[in-house]
């Protein structure tokens, strides 16, 4: 007989439990990130998570479980329902709060539902379902979700997609190799985005993990906060959560930082797993040309190149992207409806919209940068 339990707060759970679920290899759902948000103040009520965390248990057996958090709006998500919000409005519905499963401000594709077979996992889905009838939360979203784990989920799930532009190794010895692999214009113009830079005097550092002091995790933090502050957004992550990817993360923390004339001036920082290269935040207290390419593109491209990674995802969105060697890849998010009415409806919304991003990525993909 299985027990579906809710957590208000992954400190009531052992992280060995947790990770024994999902294998270590995606740090962002990892017990160390997740908490790490809730602990270090990275979540508030206030700004719209309230962590509701769905686990599955056969006694003191954890069979399955997912991040989740009951939203109060939809801050942080990447995947965009505002257009949904205002049509439950317009016929006097609440959609808030809805349960969002996902990583909180990071749209990263990757495990949600962690199971230990497909069956615990359906069964997982089922439980999720039934207490948001219970409790009458209008939905349930899980965001960035790998495809593997959208088979067989119970009930009417609608299916959306987005695109983000990732870099893949082909085999290049070195960054020479990469770059010549590039049609001749936009191989020209990395080229010249690169002169620039270190005609500018600028230099890089990249340190992994405990070798990051505190003066650079200081430094990278402020950097994070002017990139938001400047946009008008408020920068949810703390120092505190900086200071604990350092402490229990530190095979997955990477920075680079740039320096001029003896002043560090910008930095990027990345998380990682044996094959893969995440970017996550970068910032400058210079406006400088190529500056931002170089720190947050050509040094990831270069460090996958070096350390064998073959997958580099630099973030959402960004066709710019792709005139500097990556190419369009779908995401997958799955999205369940308490009303049928709204199913029906929205349905067709949600079809329309893939199409389009299916469309698009062909698209750019057969434009896409490389000389073959």
């Amino acid at each position: 007989m299985t027990d579906f339990r809710i957590l208000s707060s992954l400190a009531d759970i052992d992280s060995s439990y947790w990770d024994g679920l999902h294998g270590s290899n995606n740090p962002f759902v990892s017990h160390a990130f997740l908490h790490g948000l809730e602990s270090t103040g990275c979540l508030r009520p206030e700004w719209g998570w309230t962590p509701c965390h769905p686990t599955l248990w056969d006694g003191d057996t954890l069979l399955a479980a997912a991040p989740g958090y009951l939203k109060g709006n939809s801050h942080g998500e990447f995947v965009f329902d505002q257009p949904w919000a205002e049509a439950y409005g317009r016929y006097g519905r609440r959609y808030y709060p809805k349960w969002l499963i996902g990583v909180p401000y990071t749209p990263v594709g990757g495990p949600r539902l962690l199971a230990r077979d497909a069956s615990h996992r359906h069964g997982l889905a089922e439980a999720m379902m039934g207490f948001a009838n219970e409790r009458g939360l209008s939905s349930i979203h899980v965001n960035f979700i790998d495809e593997s784990e959208t088979d067989g989920l119970p009930g009417d799930w609608l299916p959306r997609s987005t695109v983000q532009f990732h870099w893949q190794n082909r085999g290049w010895r070195d960054f020479d190799a990469f770059q010549d692999s590039l049609q001749s214009k936009k191989r020209k113009n990395i080229r010249q985005e690169r002169a620039k830079t270190a005609a500018a005097g600028y230099t890089f550092r990249t340190l992994h993990g405990t070798d990051i002091g505190d003066d650079d995790l200081c430094r990278m933090h402020a950097f994070y906060r002017s990139t938001f502050e400047h946009y008008g957004n408020a920068p949810a992550l703390t120092l505190a959560f900086f200071q604990l990817l350092r402490a229990r993360c530190p095979q997955s923390l990477v920075l680079v930082m740039a320096s001029r004339t003896g002043e560090t001036c910008a930095g990027a920082l990345f998380l990682r797993n044996h094959d893969t290269l995440y970017g996550r935040y970068w910032g400058s207290s210079e406006n400088s040309p190529g500056l931002h390419f170089e720190t947050c593109y050509y040094q990831g491209i270069e460090y996958c190149l070096r350390e064998g990674l073959q997958r580099f995802e630099p973030g959402a969105q960004g066709e710019h992207k792709v005139a500097r060697g990556f190419l369009p890849v779908m995401t997958h998010s799955r999205h369940w409806l308490r009303e049928q009415e709204f199913i029906a409806a929205l349905r067709s919304w949600c079809g329309n919209e893939t199409r389009a991003m299916h469309n698009y990525a062909k698209a750019i993909g057969m434009a896409g940068p490389f000389r073959d």
